[in-house]
């Protein structure tokens, strides 16, 4: 069973941006749409660009800057191929604190 691990204060995402942390030795992704934080694998399938550091967030899909694909972070699906996907992990908020279960 995965195991909820502190990745960030809350208030280093704030709405509309993402952030990339390493858990566990793997690179994710948060990203605050609205308020909710939902975190993802950091890599994008295409070329390998980080999505948390250099992608773009509008709404809930994020832009990977080097070749313009795009994600749903809440699921981690590609609008135009939902075949391809990101890796999702649950997200919880404790005392201002993002935990990731990875």
């Amino acid at each position: 069973m995965p195991e909820f691990i502190e990745a960030a204060p809350l208030d280093q995402v704030p709405p509309g941006t993402g952030t990339t942390v390493t858990l566990a030795g793997r690179d994710l992704a948060l990203f605050n749409v609205d308020g909710t934080v939902y975190a993802t694998s950091d890599t994008c399938l295409h070329a390998g660009a980080s999505l948390g550091f250099d992608g773009k967030l509008e709404g809930k899909v994020v832009t990977c800057r080097r070749h313009g694909w795009k994600f749903d972070v809440t699921n981690g699906n590609m609008p135009l191929a939902p075949g391809m996907s990101l890796s999702c992990y649950p997200v919880r908020i404790v005392d201002g604190k993002i935990q990731v279960a990875v």
